[in-house]
């Protein structure tokens, strides 16, 4: 299995775990020349803005780790897109998805849900 089909794989787990957690998916792989946005989902008067990070089991790192700053500032501005595009007046968070994929089981699980993983920073920040 390729990398990029291990990823889509992953963002197929979070999806069916935000849906069995009362989430209704907005969006899926929103994307502008600003960035992506892996899953875009509501629930009450939260719009979750998720980043999806898929890991072999085993590996070095957690995938959390793999969400630098870079990525977060483009997540949070193709966010801001996003929500004037559709006029949207919910409350954003940033959240990230950890799965983990066991080889030997061919299983997906996932293994962290980290609501609000981060923010905008700075003194001019929208949300």
């Amino acid at each position: 299995m390729t990398r990029e089909e291990i990823g889509h794989l992953g963002e197929d787990r979070a999806q069916k775990y935000l849906l069995r957690n009362n989430y209704k998916i907005a969006d899926t792989n929103f994307t502008t020349n600003l960035g992506e946005v892996d899953i875009i989902a509501t629930k009450n008067n939260i719009i979750a803005f998720v980043e999806v990070k898929t890991r072999v089991v085993g590996s070095f790192t957690r995938p959390v780790e793999a969400v630098s700053r870079s990525k977060r500032n483009k997540i949070i501005r193709t966010a801001q897109l996003y929500m004037m595009r559709n006029y949207v007046k919910l409350q954003p968070r940033f959240d990230i998805c950890e799965v983990t994929y066991y080889k030997e089981t061919e299983e997906f699980k996932v293994t962290n849900y980290i609501k609000n993983a981060f923010q905008q920073e700075g003194s001019y920040a929208a949300f």
